[in-house]
């Protein structure tokens, strides 16, 4: 069926041949899809000689649901089977709130969206989340900034909550999926995808497919220890990378500055609204605030020396820098690309593009819906809890 949806229709005789299963098998497995009502038949397929085959396609009423939760947001997508949108909605949220009010939260997002029409019932639910993640179980592990939740059975909640299957993982994972599916990194085999938000993560793609680690925790490159006296991170250490770069360190890297005198055009912000953001930064960065400027080249350089060791070491074919940083655009990309391409062995470097994502904000729905075709699509066991 995954060919069906990123190809449209296909002919029995065409999937028969990019399928690497016995015919009889195929044909089998096509007529009870059929039968369950999630494929149907759309009419002869063009002559290829002989008895003309019988194009198929996927049921329009199929539905995802994708469910991207951040450290301050949650971000629901609909799709159909092809996984094109069919609604969508976002709000402010604090997942410190504990796992009960979010994921209640999003069954009642969930459930509006069902009032309103875009589905009457879901085929799957796909879900990133922003700490670690046993995928195997479908339960965050120890997340540093997700009081509550460590262990707590998000998997089982949602399926239990809305009957259909449910698929769970870090949300950089997620990205680094819908990036490669639809963005920027179509064609790519060996993928870096990192995000930049109020911390910092990185989706890891070795031959295509998504490399979780023995225990799911690969890719958490926040937590590298860039410098062995630095200030303390969300994770109880010292000297992370997160603890010096990310949404929350400049904010927090902002308002010393606006605090000590360094950045007047920070100062003035802090006054009239209480409080700063990297938004603000970017802002007074693209103003001219030189301030601003370095704080960004300094945060960019920092992750450029991480990534520049991580290139080394698993040489990708691609970096992309995504997350709510990745809008403080060219100053934050410029001294990435120039520490890595600087520190980095030419032989790795030669020919590897690093761009900022094509999704954007997207990126994490889009990856949360094909994460969630691929459950309902590969046929898999799904958890049904009594």
């Amino acid at each position: 069926m995954s060919l069906l949806r990123d190809n449209g229709p296909l002919s029995r005789a065409q999937l028969a041949d990019r399928v690497e299963v016995p015919r009889p098998r195929l044909l089998a497995e096509l007529d009870r899809m059929v039968a369950a009502g999630r494929v149907l038949e759309a009419g002869p397929a063009a002559s290829r000689g002989g008895r003309r085959s019988t194009l198929v396609r996927l049921a329009p009423g199929l539905r995802f649901a994708a469910v991207d939760l951040g450290a301050s947001s949650i971000d629901i997508e609909i799709t159909d089977g092809g996984l094109d949108p069919v609604a969508s909605c976002s709000e402010v949220a604090d997942i410190r709130s504990g796992p009960v009010a979010v994921l209640d939260r999003v069954s009642e997002l969930l459930g509006g969206m069902r009032e309103r029409g875009h589905y009457t019932r879901l085929d799957a639910i796909g879900i990133g989340l922003p700490g670690p993640v046993s995928f195997r179980e479908g339960v965050p592990v120890s997340p540093p900034i997700m009081a509550g939740w460590n262990r707590y059975p998000v998997r089982d909640t949602l399926a239990r909550a809305h009957d259909c299957p449910v698929v769970v993982d870090n949300d950089v994972n997620v990205m680094a999926l819908g990036e490669q599916h639809s963005g920027v990194a179509r064609t790519v085999e060996h993928l870096l995808f990192v995000k930049i938000g109020s911390g910092i993560g990185s989706g890891v793609q070795h031959h295509g497919h998504i490399y979780r680690g023995a225990a799911g925790a690969a890719g958490d490159i926040g937590h590298i220890q860039v410098e062995s006296d630095g200030p303390v991170c969300s994770c109880g250490n010292f000297g992370c990378l997160e603890a010096y770069f990310g949404g929350t360190a400049l904010a927090r890297d902002a308002t010393a500055a606006a605090r000590d005198g360094r950045s007047p055009a920070l100062a003035d912000r802090l006054a009239e609204r209480g409080a700063l953001t990297a938004v603000d930064v970017g802002e007074c960065a693209a103003g001219g605030d030189s301030t601003c400027v370095t704080l960004i080249r300094d945060g960019g350089h920092r992750v450029g020396q991480v990534l520049a060791t991580l290139v080394s070491f698993m040489n990708p074919s691609m970096i992309v820098i995504g997350g709510g940083l990745s809008g403080l655009g060219y100053v934050l990309l410029s001294e990435i690309r120039s520490v890595v391409y600087k520190r980095s062995l030419p032989l790795a470097t030669g020919n590897l593009p690093i761009v900022m994502s094509e999704l954007g904000p997207r990126a994490g729905v889009v990856g949360a819906a094909l994460l969630a075709s691929e459950l309902a699509y590969g046929g898999g066991v799904w958890p049904h809890p009594s």
